[in-house]
């Protein structure tokens, strides 16, 4: 199915239609038209209330901008479209987004009179006082009745009802263009387009270069091997193109790769924050409380529970901290750059830490893997709620040894909630077979989330 059939199924409000589209991992359903309309922002404007919520579900991004820089918010505001403004702002879009005029979503609701909408928009946070490039507010664009309602309104809240005017607006600081707009559909990348510039991560496995492809930020994975034999080439061909995983919100797919020895290189998008790894032990402004932890294990278990259900299975991805990205709206999202493939580093591992201690005695024939996943997400788990790397103190083959054969266990300790407490050692049952599955523990995180 092309990308101009995606978008007339959107308009059209073809809900079936849409969810085959997106059972297919290989399309983007962040792919922009001519006009970088994203198929959220169709949904939005035609008010199609159950296509927004599946793909929203599915991993759009809220604030996704179009060449004019309106976001879904603005389209569904201006189209009067209440349900889908609620179900936007439910899911953090930026409710004082301004566009290439100027406007923002209250400024379309005011001035196509929608009045609950506008109510809406004051209750959640919009600021009534932005100008846009006229100098002209919300409040300027709409009748006297609903303006003076409005200002009533956002003065209870402690706003400031002096006009702020367009060359102030620097200070909202969160517009962002879709990255993935652009992206090409060829998985194949000519590596000559592929701007390389700095090295900005050396691992024993690859070196990781930041660069510009198409016009996007990106990652280039360039895997350090001695020889690469055109039976290797053939088979990253075949492995890379199942990481190409477009239609879930917590898995941040390969884009793309380059094939041809002597360099086999995998392209990711780029992430600002980061890996979690990075965000809770490295050099980070993010401030991981309660309850972004919880929702960080909400995002990775949500993102483990669809790998599992993926046919054919990805099997040589490792659960850890350093392999899970944060987005720039503090998404957690599975990183499938960091599949191990089958003729690389074999018989290596580099995070001894997060690993079962199963599968450091058994060949992945042999093993469970879904369980052992589930073992190093408890470590991550305890990771999330101590801020602490797990055996810190160790070097990676002494843990590994000590995990494998001695039994070294990570200690849960004392100011962990009881019920996190009890769910790390559910998940690190040692009888792999009494573990549970991720679509099991999604809602006791959501509880536990919820009570907090």
């Amino acid at each position: 199915m092309i990308m101009d059939d995606i978008f007339t199924h959107v308009r059209e409000g073809n809900a079936f239609q849409v969810r085959m589209w997106l059972d297919n991992t290989e399309n983007d359903l962040n792919q922009g038209d001519d006009h970088r309309f994203s198929l959220l922002h169709w949904a939005a404007r035609s008010g199609k209330i159950n296509i927004v919520d599946m793909l929203i579900a599915r991993g759009a991004r809220v604030n996704a901008t179009n060449m004019g820089d309106d976001t879904a918010l603005h389209l569904a505001a201006s189209q009067g479209h209440r349900d889908v403004v609620v179900m936007l702002l439910h899911n953090k879009a930026n409710i004082n987004s301004i566009n290439e005029h100027g406007n923002t979503p209250l400024h379309y609701a005011s001035f196509w009179m929608h009045d609950q909408i506008a109510e809406d928009l004051v209750n959640n946070g919009a600021i009534v006082a932005i100008g846009n490039k006229f100098n002209e507010t919300a409040l300027d664009k709409c009748r006297p009745q609903l303006a003076q309602m409005l200002a009533d309104r956002a003065l209870q809240m402690g706003q400031d009802l002096k006009p702020l005017p367009f060359e102030d607006r620097s200070w909202l600081g969160f517009k962002t263009r879709s990255r993935d707009a652009t992206l090409s559909r060829n998985p194949t990348v000519d590596i000559k387009q592929v701007k390389m510039n700095a090295l900005v991560a050396c691992t024993p496995s690859a070196d990781l270069y930041s660069g510009m492809w198409q016009g996007n930020n990106i990652v280039a994975k360039v895997l350090k091997m001695r020889h690469i034999s055109i039976r290797n080439g053939r088979d990253f061909k075949e492995e890379y193109l199942k990481l190409r995983i477009f239609n879930h919100a917590h898995i941040l797919p390969v884009l793309g790769a380059t094939c041809d020895p002597p360099q086999l290189i995998i392209i990711r998008q780029y992430m600002q924050f980061g890996s979690l790894f990075n965000v809770l032990h490295g050099e980070s402004d993010i401030v991981v409380d309660a309850n972004q932890a919880l929702r960080f294990m909400l995002d990775i278990a949500r993102g483990m529970d669809f790998i599992h259900t993926l046919d054919p299975a990805v099997t040589s991805l490792q659960l850890n901290s350093k392999h899970v990205m944060i987005d720039e709206d503090l998404t957690a999202r599975i990183n499938m750059s960091d599949y191990k493939f089958s003729f690389h580093d074999q018989g290596k591992e580099f995070s001894p830490a997060w690993i079962a201690p199963e599968a450091m005695q058994k060949r992945e024939s042999d093993l469970n893997k879904h369980a052992a996943d589930m073992w190093s997400y408890a470590i991550l788990l305890w990771e999330l709620e101590t801020r602490e790397i797990p055996f810190a103190d160790m070097a990676p083959l002494e843990i590994g040894m000590k995990v494998a054969l001695e039994g070294l266990r990570i200690s849960i300790p004392p100011g962990v909630s009881a019920h996190m407490s009890r769910l790390m050692k559910i998940c690190m049952n040692e009888d792999p077979t009494k573990r549970p599955r991720f679509d099991m523990i999604i809602p006791i995180i959501e509880k536990i989330k919820a009570a907090g």
